[in-house]
């Protein structure tokens, strides 16, 4: 949908509730598009401490390539 800065200033409530909905709604001054409506993304749930439990496998215990790590943290 495509209003003049007019039109979207006097019909806000409405051009939002349509974005709300998922229109995409452009907004032009003297026939040029000047600013986009969109509906915002859903927020991701943040991640949960040990939700990936069971989902790495260690082939075998090796200390020795700690040692290197330690070196490098200090």
């Amino acid at each position: 949908m495509t209003v003049s800065v007019e039109q979207a200033q006097s019909s806000l409530k409405d051009l939002i509730r349509r974005t709300s909905q998922g229109e995409i709604v452009v907004i032009t001054e003297g026939n040029e598009p000047v600013a986009e409506l969109r509906p915002v993304a859903a927020a991701r749930p943040a991640p949960t401490f040990g939700s990936c439990r069971g989902m790495l496998t260690i082939l075998a215990d090796d200390e020795e390539h700690l040692k290197d790590f330690a070196e490098y943290m200090k």
